[in-house]
């Protein structure tokens, strides 16, 4: 009886965690226009992408596309994955950060639905690549979190979904504008992928 016991629960965290596992993947479902770029999802898919000049900046299995620190009144919202034509890619990241309301936990991200940032009045924005990080001087450009949502899993919150597009127009390090155009996101985020940082 004990292991028929033992063999149940072994069971049902087995599935828990494929099933958690499952939701944590990055899907990249192909734009019916443009087929290098991730079409715009809202099913918590954990992928990303943008073209930037002429390649594109995308979500990648080996890392964690998003995530979310808030501290001090303001969201830090972090980007990351790869871009250029060699092989490998080079990995780069994106940090929005821009002041938000009080929140305690990653439920309080339905806060960001339907919100838009204009990333030249109301926003900081970093930019890393090869561990180099530099402040952007934003000439044009705006993240939209056109839909948040909680998903429930067997009737638990289990994680919100944060659907949107972005644009950002820089100067680059030679003076002339840079562009990431087109972009678009879908995550999910869990109490893992955020968290609340206090001074």
């Amino acid at each position: 009886m004990k292991k028929l016991i033992f063999f149940v629960i072994t069971c049902i965290t087995i599935f828990s965690c494929s099933k958690d596992s499952e939701l944590n993947r990055t899907i990249f479902i192909p734009d019916e226009k443009n087929p290098q770029l991730p079409a715009y999802t809202e099913w918590g898919y954990n992928s990303f992408g943008a073209m930037y000049e002429l390649t594109y900046f995308l979500a990648n299995q080996s890392i964690i596309p998003c995530k979310i620190v808030y501290q001090n009144d303001s969201l830090r919202f972090l980007m990351s994955g790869v871009y250029g034509n060699e092989n490998p890619r080079k990995k780069m990241s994106f940090i929005f950060i821009f002041p938000f309301e009080i929140i305690e936990d990653y439920k309080d991200l339905m806060l960001l639905d339907n919100k838009k940032i204009n990333l030249r009045s109301d926003c900081k924005t970093l930019m890393i690549t090869e561990n180099n990080i530099r402040t952007l001087e934003i000439s044009a450009g705006e993240l939209h979190f056109k839909r948040v949502q909680l998903l429930k899993v067997d009737e638990v919150d289990n994680r919100a979904i944060l659907s949107g597009t972005f644009e950002i127009k820089f100067i680059g390090y030679n003076l002339f504008p840079e562009n990431f155009s087109d972009g678009r996101f879908d995550f999910g985020i869990t109490n893992r992928e955020f968290s609340i940082l206090t001074d």
